[in-house]
C-alpha cells in the first residue's frame, strides 16, 4: 500500500522555541525511522508528510493515500488528539487508529472514566477542580493524586501529584492549574500493582498483545510511574509479565474498555490495583507510542515474544480488515 505518514517531529518543535514538557508527547526521529523502515519491511511505500497542518496542505492539493498512519498529537487543547483524524475524515481518506470521537474522549481522563464507569468496569472515585474556588468542594479522602485533565505520556504526574497531608492539597492543585492551564483531575490514590494491556483488532475481534505490570526500581521514582519514570525508564523501571491470573482479569476489562470507549485498531489501557489488589481503570490511550525499545506497546510485544515489525502489520491488517468491512 501506499501510505502516508503523519507525525509530529519532537526536534521541529523545540527548533520553534517549545519546551521539552511541552513537547514531550511528541516523537523522535528515531520513532519515525523504526515505523517506516518495518512499513518498508512489511511491502509498502511510505511517504512521510509531517504535522497535520502540512497533511492539510497535500490534502488541499488532492493528493490521496491508500492508508495515512498518523500518530499526531496535536498542540492545543483538548481534542488536539482528533484534529488530524477529523481532517482524514473531512476529505474521504482512510486512515488508521481511533476517528476523532474516541481521540477526544479519551484524552479527557474523566470523560473516559464515565464512559467506562457507566460499562460496569471499576475505576477510582475522582473529582474535577477547574478553579482554585472548587477546591473547597473535594470530598475524597487522602491520599489522593493530582494531574492534568488533558494530559499524556505521564505530563503533570510527578512525586508532588501524591497527596498525603490534607494542607498540602490546595497548594498542589492550585500549582498545576497554573502550571498546565486546564482543569485538573483528583482522584483516590491506588497504591497497588500497576498494569498496561496491550490490545489489536476492532470488535467483536479484539486480541490482546499481552498483558505488562509495571515495577519501579531502586533508582526511580517510588510509588507513582511519574513522567521522569516514563522518559528514564531504560534505568529506572522493570517490565515483566504478571506470573499469575490478574492478567486474565486486565484483558477481559481492557477489552470491555475498548469497545465502550470505540477504540479502533489498537490501544493501551492502564489499570492499577487498590493495597487490596482489587483492579481498577486509570486511563485509555488509542494512540499508543511506538518506539521499538522505549514504548510500551513494544515492550509488550517484545516480552511476549513478537517482534517489532509484526506488531506494526497486525495493527495494519486490523485497519485493512476494518476498512474493507461491508455493513
Amino acid at each position: 500500500m501506499w501510505i502516508g505518514f503523519v507525525y509530529d517531529l519532537r526536534d521541529d518543535y523545540l527548533a520553534e522555541g517549545f519546551t521539552a514538557e511541552e513537547v514531550v508527547e511528541f516523537d523522535s526521529r528515531e520513532t519515525l525511522d523504526h515505523i517506516e523502515e518495518a512499513l518498508t519491511h512489511l511491502g509498502h511505500d511510505v511517504q512521510r508528510l509531517g504535522r497535520g497542518r502540512e497533511l492539510a496542505r497535500h490534502l488541499v492539493q488532492g493528493r490521496r493515500w491508500d492508508l495515512v498512519l498518523s500518530i499526531a498529537e496535536g498542540l492545543h487543547g483538548r481534542s488536539r488528539e482528533a484534529q488530524v483524524p477529523a481532517l482524514l475524515e473531512m476529505f474521504g481518506q482512510p486512515y488508521l487508529f481511533s476517528d476523532p470521537l474516541t481521540m477526544a474522549l479519551t484524552l479527557d481522563k474523566a470523560m473516559a472514566k464515565q464512559i467506562v464507569s457507566a460499562a460496569g468496569i471499576p475505576t477510582a472515585p475522582w473529582q474535577i477542580v477547574a478553579s482554585p474556588d472548587e477546591i473547597a468542594a473535594i470530598h475524597l479522602p487522602l491520599p489522593l493524586f493530582v494531574k492534568p485533565l488533558w494530559e499524556g505520556t505521564g505530563k503533570g504526574c510527578d512525586l508532588a501529584s501524591l497527596v498525603r497531608q490534607p494542607q498540602a492539597l490546595a497548594e498542589v492543585i492550585t500549582a498545576k492549574l497554573q502550571r498546565f492551564r486546564q482543569p485538573v483531575l483528583v482522584e483516590t490514590f491506588l497504591s497497588g500493582r500497576e498494569f498496561t494491556v496491550g490490545l489489536i483488532g476492532n470488535p467483536p475481534n479484539i486480541k490482546p498483545l499481552g498483558v505488562m505490570e509495571i515495577f519501579l526500581n531502586s533508582q526511580a521514582d517510588q510509588d507513582v510511574y511519574t513522567m521522569s519514570n516514563k522518559e528514564q525508564s531504560e534505568s529506572r523501571v522493570d517490565y515483566r509479565l504478571p506470573d499469575d491470573d490478574m492478567g486474565i482479569k486486565i484483558v477481559d476489562w481492557g477489552c470491555k474498555a475498548f469497545t465502550a470507549l470505540g477504540c479502533r485498531d489498537v490501544a493501551r489501557l492502564d489499570f492499577r490495583c487498590d493495597a487490596a489488589g482489587n483492579p481498577y481503570f486509570l486511563e485509555a490511550n488509542p494512540l499508543p507510542g511506538l518506539h521499538k525499545t522505549h514504548s510500551d506497546l513494544p515492550i509488550i510485544a517484545g516480552l511476549v515474544g513478537v517482534p517489532y515489525e509484526d506488531m506494526i502489520g497486525m495493527i495494519i491488517e486490523a485497519g485493512r480488515q476494518r476498512l474493507n468491512k461491508k455493513y
